[in-house]
């Protein structure tokens, strides 16, 4: 006999199991009878018979094998585990999605395979015809593709135009594709749905059908005179050249709705790209307001220096309900710093949300105003924060990194700048503008060899780069050495920039080093006059001194001083020019 104690052990998994299989384990006990004796040593689980099925046949396996192999990226091995899912699962989502992904690695025996399945279970007519019109145009079958396409518009569903669209947009031939919107979408067959005309009419566009999205979009601008129409053909106007037709055709789709911050937008676009910031910052102004007009708004108020506009605009966004300005905060922060109101700029940027596609932008911008107020721990800790919470998204660990080269540079920490430049370089090795920055700190810092180093692997990577091939040619005639091949570098970058003062700048600093004090003045001068640059003043006042102009060299030390009074070649150069 069992014990007292095994019999209730026995009994408590027969009650267990009862309601999963009570016939498997012979469990069952009547009632009011004592239960059976069992062969000693032998439990009710050994008498289980549990079926296993082999992972080929078990739908769920190759649902988790598939979607295991998306989240690796491996499209192939996820299409194979759906495209087995599908032939075991009722389920007609799994087939649909087994053509997907069989379609997207262009497997088309597989997506036949699965269309099939899909049809068997009752998919929807849209869905079948799209499927096999994308499997036609896999494999070139144009007539077949035709049909497929003709059945999608057959089908009288709503979505058959949109989904027209995508599978055209799918095809690997773009001109087969084209043909077919051609045949397709003609104005007879379109339906009564500006949206409808203008989308094929953009996808014309992108398929090179260019007559026939013009004929598309001058169709619906006729039939629907409403203002997306108006805008689209005022697009197609922009896009040949024709900025004056442009503007006359969003300015009827801005009187159709004027309350569309859209086209408002793009046509104060085509303003201000025509010249006309004026006009561009009045119709901004005028009418609903989001955060895009906002912005524009300002960006044209700062490119015409008018202050006034900007503190308008602070001052209105100011006004604006809490969740509004909450919206804005960056841009009500850009706003304080334009107007010089940095203490309020750090607390509007302070105010952007976790969540705020600006906060990275927030922080960098907190960071150069804490710089300019000479608060350069505190910025320098903001950046320090920046690296850490960004460690793991290189693109922003990148602009880190060279915030602070910058700031260290600005701040004539050029051993410093250079080691966050080297940091950078971790991140992203041979990044161009990370080597050309260190070659300007290691330059600063005396460490010539390195500066040219750093600007030669520039022009490795980047041949005939003109900002490298400047920085190369004046390094080397600033330390007399190679200048031969410091001409060739500072001729090559003045044929690509003939009026940029600062290539002037080396190509008369060149001439200055090659004792042709002459030519040096003259082209020096130039450049002075065309900016007011004090890295041009100090060199032009070299330049006067050595010709024995004291005193128009003083003249322009003075004015150099004026412009950038911590100037590091303006001290060192006082320094040598002092009796």
């Amino acid at each position: 006999m069992l014990s007292g104690r095994f019999k209730f052990k026995q009994l408590r998994h027969c009650v267990v199991l009862a309601s999963l299989m009570a016939a498997a384990t012979g469990c069952a006990v009547a009632p009011h009878e004592a239960p059976r004796a069992t062969r000693t040593g032998v439990q009710p689980l050994d008498r289980l018979q549990v079926a296993i099925l082999p992972p080929e046949r078990d739908v769920q396996a190759q649902l988790m094998a598939g979607d295991f192999a998306l989240a690796a990226n491996d499209l192939k091995a996820a299409a194979d585990a759906y495209g087995k899912a599908a032939q075991l699962s009722d389920d007609p989502r799994v087939a649909g999605r087994a053509t997907e992904l069989a379609l997207a690695v262009h497997d088309q025996a597989a997506a036949t395979r699965a269309l099939d399945r899909w049809a068997a279970l009752h998919a929807k007519p849209l869905d079948l015809a799209e499927g096999r019109a994308r499997v036609a145009l896999d494999r070139g079958d144009t007539a077949e593709a035709e049909r497929q396409l003709d059945a999608m518009i057959a089908t009288g569903d709503a979505d058959a135009w949109r989904d027209i669209g995508r599978t055209l947009m799918s095809a690997r031939d773009a001109a087969q594709a084209g043909v077919l919107l051609e045949k397709i979408a003609t104005p007879q067959r379109l339906p009564n749905d500006s949206s409808a005309w203008l989308a094929m009419s953009e996808l014309g566009e992108n398929l090179g059908r260019h007559d026939y999205a013009k004929a598309i979009g001058d169709g619906a601008m006729a039939r629907f005179h409403d203002g997306t129409t108006y805008a689209w053909a005022a697009q197609q106007k922009f896009r040949a050249g024709d900025k004056e037709g442009a503007k006359k055709l969003f300015a009827k789709a801005v009187a159709k709705d004027p309350k569309n911050t859209r086209l408002r937008l793009a046509y104060a676009s085509v303003l201000a790209q025509g010249g006309d910031e004026k006009a561009a910052a009045k119709l901004l102004a005028a009418g609903p307001q989001d955060s895009d007009t906002y912005t524009m708004r300002m960006t044209l108020a700062a490119r015409a220096n008018d202050k006034a506009a900007v503190a308008r605009l602070y001052e209105d966004i100011r006004h604006r309900p809490d969740d509004v300005q909450s919206d804005n905060a960056f841009t009500l922060g850009q706003l304080a710093e334009l107007l010089g109101k940095d203490e309020d700029a750090l607390d509007w940027y302070a105010a952007v949300g976790d969540d705020d596609p600006h906060i990275y932008d927030a922080s960098v911008r907190s960071a150069v105003v804490l710089h300019t107020q000479g608060k350069d721990d505190d910025a320098h800790e903001i950046v320090a924060e920046l690296q850490t919470t960004y460690a793991d998204r290189p693109e922003q660990l990148l602009k880190a990194f060279a915030l602070d080269g910058e700031l260290y540079m600005d701040a004539r920490q050029f051993d410093a700048a250079a080691a966050s430049y080297s940091k950078a370089l971790r991140v992203k090795a041979d990044d161009t503008d990370m080597l050309y920055g260190r070659g300007l700190a290691y330059a600063e810092a005396g460490k010539i060899d390195l500066s040219v180093a750093d600007f030669r692997k520039v022009l490795e990577l980047k041949p005939g780069d003109v900002e490298a091939s400047n920085a190369l040619g004046y390094t080397l005639a600033d330390n007399d050495r190679d200048l031969g091949e410091a001409q060739s570098l500072i001729e090559a970058a003045r044929s690509a920039r003939p009026d940029d003062p600062s290539v002037a700048d080396s190509w008369g600093w060149l001439q200055f080093r090659q004792g042709q004090l002459d030519q040096a003045e003259n082209t020096l001068r130039s450049a002075w006059l065309k900016r007011k640059d004090a890295d041009i003043g100090v060199h032009l006042a070299e330049v006067l001194w050595d010709r024995g102009e004291h005193d128009e060299a003083r003249k322009v030390l003075n004015e150099v001083r004026r412009i950038d009074p911590k100037n590091a070649s303006l001290e060192r150069t006082e320094r040598k020019l002092s009796p």
